[in-house]
């Protein structure tokens, strides 16, 4: 058991992380009109008040109904906001956005109320699933509102010469420390195994905008030879030329290309005569550090991501909307050197999304366990949009191939 003075640093801890976490939340709410908030910009994607109303939702059912057995005060929204009780074009019909924002005050009120008299140790994984959760959440409605603004993205940027997507690092022959259980790790991290990977390389950076460019120029859209059948297939079906936030600007050609689908990303590995990583080739290349035989939290070590090692968001999420070159970050580099690993871009790698040996599932099985069925790619890493509490190189993200509206871009392999 630990000491008092323990369950009160870690009470204070939650607080303190809750507080952050929601200052964002509401600084995004309150960017919003009402048009906005229940726009459902993409059938795969929920309306962004949808986001923001699960969010309180799964807060007092995990904390208040099920944790301090108390009775549901917004019984009229269970139906519209669990995960399974609505299919998505049925999510538009909203409360207003000061309706939410009542519902998420009220809710986050009595959530304090009872962390204040909680045996907080052992419900510590759960509180620290919620924190994520919302991070996660609000992720996903910046997704939406760049889908809401797009074809009109554009980013600013310095001119710079288009970096490496040529220069890989060799990674030797070896067992690394894959996955995580620490408290914050989530089902899909656990167990932490070892995982012995024969020599191989991958990219120093991710693949950039003007990188990618040179695919585009080259006819990759239009040449067969370098697409899977099932890409090809997407592709003539889909009628795309160009990733998704392809900019309108050149000096952005140093920054991580963005909005590509596995396929996409298949593809372009291909082209240069390269392969997309494995999970664990990208992991181990983010985060082992051989001196010290053991993983990384973060590719950079154990102190959290701040903005001298990453881009990602750390206060205010809505003017955080730009990647930022592919080379900016040097103290956010890997033991290995591999740099942006975290944060800018999430990246596709080559393996389905899948159990661990020993895996258990919590909160629930839908948060992970039904994602475990041979239809969706593992991506790692983090994107500008990501706070840091949702952060670290064993983190897993899954998407399906053809999913191209994530911030999504990716890096290659090879073997030797």
């Amino acid at each position: 058991m630990i000491s008092e003075l323990t369950k009160s640093s870690l009470r204070d801890y939650f607080i303190r992380s809750f507080d952050k976490c929601r200052a964002q939340t509401l600084e995004l709410l309150d960017s919003l009109d009402e048009e906005t908030f229940c726009c459902q910009a993409h059938p795969d994607f929920s309306p962004v008040g949808w986001h923001l109303g699960h969010i309180a939702y799964t807060e007092s059912l995990w904390l208040l109904e099920r944790g301090a057995n108390q009775n549901c005060m917004f019984p009229q929204y269970r139906k519209l906001y669990a995960a399974d009780g609505l299919p998505k074009s049925e999510r538009v019909q909203l409360p207003t956005i000061e309706q939410t924002r009542y519902y998420l005050n009220t809710v986050r009120e009595k959530v304090l109320d009872y962390l204040k008299v909680v045996d907080i140790e052992p419900q510590e994984r759960l509180w620290r699933f919620l924190l994520q959760h919302e991070s996660q959440h609000c992720e996903t409605a910046c997704i939406v509102l760049k889908l809401i603004n797009t074809p009109a993205w554009k980013q600013e940027g310095k001119l710079g010469r288009r970096w490496g997507a040529s220069e890989m690092i060799k990674i030797p022959a070896g067992e690394f420390e894959m996955g995580s259980n620490s408290a914050d790790a989530l089902d899909n991290e656990r167990a932490a195994h070892y995982v012995y990977l024969d020599t191989y390389f991958i990219d120093r950076y991710p693949i950039t905008v003007g990188k990618y460019r040179e695919f585009i120029e080259s006819g990759g859209y239009e040449n067969a030879q370098y697409w899977s059948n099932t890409g090809w297939a997407w592709l003539r079906s889909e009628q795309v030329k160009q990733p998704l936030y392809w900019p309108d600007v050149s000096h952005n050609d140093n920054h991580p290309v963005m909005g590509v689908s596995y396929y996409e990303a298949e593809a372009y590995a291909k082209f240069v005569g390269k392969r997309l990583p494995t999970e664990a080739e990208w992991e181990k290349a983010a985060r082992w550090d051989v001196e010290a035989n053991r993983s990384r939290t973060y590719p950079w070590g154990e102190e959290e991501p701040s903005q001298e090692f990453c881009n990602c968001a750390f206060s205010n999420i809505i003017n955080t909307t730009q990647t930022t070159p592919v080379n900016a970050y040097p103290k956010g580099q890997s033991a290995y050197g591999m740099y942006d690993a975290l944060g800018n871009v999430w990246e596709w790698t080559n393996s389905w999304f899948d159990a661990y040996q020993g895996f258990e599932h919590y909160p629930y099985p839908g948060y992970s366990q039904v994602y475990f069925d041979g239809k969706h790619k593992v991506l790692k890493g983090a994107s500008w949009a990501t706070r840091p509490t949702a952060m670290r190189a064993s983190f897993r993200n899954w998407y399906y191939p053809h999913i191209r509206q994530i911030f999504a871009g990716f890096r290659c392999a090879s073997s030797v």
